[in-house]
């Protein structure tokens, strides 16, 4: 299984300077099988993209059973060139990662990128 870098993003106090890379954060190409895995810490944020000009793709989180018996998945279809935010990551609860606090990405092409963003310190 594919780690997906967790990037943490500068607090609003931080020196961005006007060039250089520290505010950027890289993509990397989803898997079908077996997925791509975020160690969670509670406070991440979950990016996706469709980096395809002209066909439809999804991406699935896969469940863990939680305390409410939910066992459902989410799949979500991407649009070509779309983007789309998750807050799975922005959670210890049980639902999204398993016993070892890892969420598993599944995407149907690769052309679907992730990122993880992950707030400063400080923040919830």
């Amino acid at each position: 299984m594919t780690a997906i870098t967790n990037v943490q993003m500068l607090s609003p106090w931080a020196a961005y300077g006007t060039t250089g890379s520290l505010a950027d954060f890289p993509w990397t190409a989803g898997t079908l099988t077996p997925g791509v895995g975020i160690t969670c810490t509670g406070r991440q944020v979950i990016l996706v993209w469709n980096t395809d000009g002209a066909n439809p793709y999804t991406v699935t989180f896969t469940s863990q059973d939680d305390e409410q018996n939910r066992a459902a998945s989410i799949t979500y279809t991407l649009a070509a060139g779309d983007f789309a935010s998750f807050g799975l990551g922005l959670t210890n609860s049980k639902g999204w990662q398993t016993a070892a606090k890892l969420i598993t990405v599944l995407v149907s092409n690769v052309a679907v990128k992730i990122a993880v963003l992950t707030l400063p310190d400080g923040y919830p």
